[in-house]
């Protein structure tokens, strides 16, 4: 079995902010509208006013500030209230492999790697612009790879799963380097309507590059020691869109459940337990205690988490 190392990491940021403020005035807009639209049925009582946000909320729930996006005008835009991008032809590279290119070509030049020296390209997001031709392998055309890639999701986990398939294939021979991008526009398929989640996310690609760890030449690499992975359904977080939805009825209705869903407080009881037993039993079967870690990354979408 061969040690690996991740010896590069790149990053795409989109150039549009939104501060906090932002989002609220947009959002809060929209909430006016539609209350105003309800009026009578909020007074009937069989209708639910939209509640308000405020800068305030969204710090003390999530302790973010602001986010990037590919388009503020659509989001901003309480007509639209989703991204706004060009219609590209199927000779132009595409939107999410465009930002994959950008983060791949930092993070081989971090490694001082060239495309020659590339085996496989995986691409990990929480959601793909298209079912086929395959990201992945779009971006490896771009950069000159050679050898095979392939896309994967594993929702928000999915850049964890693609390092954890990366460093596999390359502990067991089968690959020496491989590029993982991770490009989310999640912009895309965020409920910007929705005052509980409105502020989460945003767009970003990162990219890390892994290879064996006696190839290394990089300054800045660091081995993966121990890695492990564990999945549990819920339906606590959902998104419905999918290529059936044109065989049902009504299915070009702009339903909620058509882009991302939550229930945050039953997402927080069932992660937070989770992960921690998951982090401990894994430290202990390494040998290592947590007040040895000198850091630690986690993802949340908040920082209560």
């Amino acid at each position: 079995m061969h040690r690996v190392a991740i010896s590069g990491t790149g990053l795409f940021t989109p150039s549009d902010v939104i501060t906090n403020a932002e989002l609220v005035a947009s959002y809060n807009a929209y909430a006016e509208r539609q209350n105003a639209l309800n009026a009578e049925a909020i007074a009937a009582g069989t209708a639910e006013p939209m509640p308000f946000s405020s800068e305030e909320f969204i710090v003390k729930a999530s302790g973010i500030e602001r986010r990037y996006v590919m388009d503020k005008t659509g989001v901003l835009d309480p007509d639209v209230m989703r991204p706004i991008l060009r219609e590209r032809s199927d000779d132009e590279l595409s939107i999410m492999a465009e930002i994959a290119v950008a983060a791949a070509k930092e993070a081989m030049e971090r490694a001082g790697l060239a495309a020659a020296d590339i085996d496989a390209v995986i691409c990990a997001a929480s959601n793909h612009e298209r079912a086929y031709p395959a990201i992945a392998i779009e971006v490896q055309q771009a950069l000159g790879i050679r050898g095979f890639a392939f896309d994967m999701n594993v929702a928000c986990s999915s850049a964890t799963f693609g390092i954890q398939a990366a460093a596999d294939m390359i502990r067991s021979g089968s690959a020496r380097v491989i590029l993982m991008v991770n490009p989310e526009i999640t912009s895309g398929h965020h409920e910007w309507r929705d005052r509980d989640c409105h502020f989460i996310f945003g767009d970003v690609c990162t990219a890390v590059v892994l290879q064996r760890a006696d190839m290394v030449t990089s300054d800045n690499a660091w081995e993966i020691l121990s890695t492990r992975c564990i999945t549990e359904f819920s339906n606590n977080i959902r998104n419905n869109n999918g290529f059936l939805r044109r065989t049902r009825e009504g299915h070009m209705q702009d339903r909620r459940d058509m882009q991302f869903r939550q229930e945050g407080r039953k997402v927080f009881k069932q992660v937070v337990p989770m992960v921690t037993e998951l982090m401990l039993s894994h430290l202990a079967d390494e040998g290592v205690a947590p007040a040895d870690l000198d850091r630690m990354w986690l993802h949340q979408a908040n920082k209560s988490m």
